[in-house]
């Protein structure tokens, strides 16, 4: 019979990458409030230390570390000084970026560089979590997909190429790691108010389109991708594997 103890996260302790601000921090918050302990990571330091100052504010129990997750020789080692202080049992694998250009003019640097912050980081930074994941036989990850991983949008081709493959890496991983008892899903975001969309929310043609597009007819706030999260990385989850949770507001469910 299922309580609320199964979604208890107390004595947990979670690694949040780009966990300075937008959804990495919001997730971090609903953590926290269920009980995990929380480890921010950016490679911005001071805005990584504002953020945690916010949520031990709020009497949270929270600590930072800061590394690139574009650099494995630098995620390694950030890896192995949180785990210096104790286990990471969950993993919100959440680093990304956006970058809007047409097809055809997009330039191979940036193309570079959102493939190795989008996908690169994603993919070593669970494999440095997962090794020791696999030696406690244990574990819990969940990767930050996106509504575009399953449509398409003028501007953001790379982008939607490497949520894609933010999927499959969850896939993947489910069917390598699923035996050692560690649970691997994805969170699918819709359109959430974020820097990231700083851009669309300031355009009211838009967002107009947005609100007429989304059944639940506005765009999401990230405190309400927390729930979603807390059950992912908890026991209440603990079959589920390998799956893409969409927090659309309906978005991909209608034509």
């Amino acid at each position: 019979m299922m309580t609320n103890q199964a979604f208890d996260l107390s004595g947990k302790r979670a690694l949040i990458t780009g966990g300075s601000r937008g959804i990495g921090l919001a997730i971090a918050a609903a953590l926290a409030q269920a009980g995990a302990a929380v480890v921010l990571n950016a490679r911005d330091g001071a805005a990584l230390e504002q953020a945690a100052a916010g949520l031990r504010a709020a009497g949270h129990n929270v600590a930072s570390q800061a590394f690139d997750v574009m650099d494995p020789a630098s995620v390694e080692r950030g890896v192995a000084a949180i785990e210096a202080d104790g286990a990471i049992d969950i993993l919100i694998n959440n680093a990304g970026m956006q970058h809007r250009m047409a097809a055809e003019d997009f330039a191979e640097a940036d193309f570079d560089r959102l493939m190795a912050i989008n996908v690169k980081g994603a993919f070593f930074v669970a494999q440095a979590v997962g090794r020791r994941m696999i030696a406690r036989r244990r574990g819990k990850i969940i990767n930050i997909a996106s509504v575009q991983s399953e449509l398409g949008r003028a501007s953001i081709t790379p982008y939607a190429m490497s949520k894609g493959a933010v999927r499959q890496l969850t896939r993947g991983l489910c069917a390598e790691w699923a035996r050692h008892n560690i649970q691997v899903n994805a969170i699918a975001p819709g359109y959430f108010r974020t820097e990231l969309t700083s851009a669309l929310v300031a355009d009211p043609a838009f967002t107009a389109w947005l609100v007429a597009r989304t059944p639940a007819g506005r765009w999401g706030e990230v405190a309400e991708l927390g729930g979603t999260a807390v059950f992912l990385a908890s026991a209440a989850a603990d079959f589920v594997n390998g799956q893409t949770i969409f927090v659309d507001g309906g978005l991909t469910s209608v034509v």
